[in-house]
């Protein structure tokens, strides 16, 4: 593994641990400030807790657990999916710059929402990072390209197989027994 992907993984998923980790312990400070998008989903996916509390609290679950294996190079793939996941509506609910009528908020707000954009892309970048290993999409394709090829010196190697083995039974054929 390179040294980026080692220095690089812990300092992204250090955000999401910390915030995670205040999220599970206090979710009812930032609870209020969720409400608003956590009804909406809440209300669309019935595997979610309906209560905004427990709602906070199990995405910073998401974030601590994910963060870790983040961290440390565990699934790290589908742990940066998870994170994303969870970033999207925390993002929406508690930097709504657009809402903000004062100046100064506004444009304190909209820095912590691209902050957090920033932050979406980098896991989108992790996600995406197979740390120099194919792909099972690559390995996949180049898989069936091998089988493919394989098959075909095996149908070669019959045909020219064949031919002396038909032209020996035939002069076998032909001699006395």
């Amino acid at each position: 593994m390179s040294l980026l992907r080692v220095l690089g993984r812990p300092m992204l998923a250090s955000m999401f641990v910390a915030g995670g980790l205040e999220s599970v312990r206090n979710p009812q400070n930032v609870a209020p400030i969720a409400e608003s998008v956590v009804r909406p989903v809440t209300e669309r996916v019935d595997l979610l807790p309906d209560n905004t509390e427990q709602a906070v609290r199990l995405s910073g679950a998401v974030q601590v657990v994910a963060g870790l294996m983040l961290a440390t190079g565990r699934m790290p793939r589908p742990a940066a999916l998870a994170i994303a996941a969870t970033l999207v509506p925390t993002t929406l609910a508690a930097h709504r710059f657009w809402e903000e009528e004062d100046p100064s908020q506004r444009a304190q707000q909209r820095i912590h929402f691209l902050k957090n954009l920033s932050m979406l892309g980098g896991l989108l970048i992790a996600a995406d990072d197979t740390g120099a290993a194919p792909s099972l999409l690559w390995r996949g394709r180049h898989a069936a390209h091998d089988l493919r090829r394989d098959a075909h010196l095996v149908s070669r190697s019959v045909r020219a197989g064949a031919r002396p083995a038909a032209a020996a039974g035939r002069v076998r054929a032909k001699l006395p027994r």
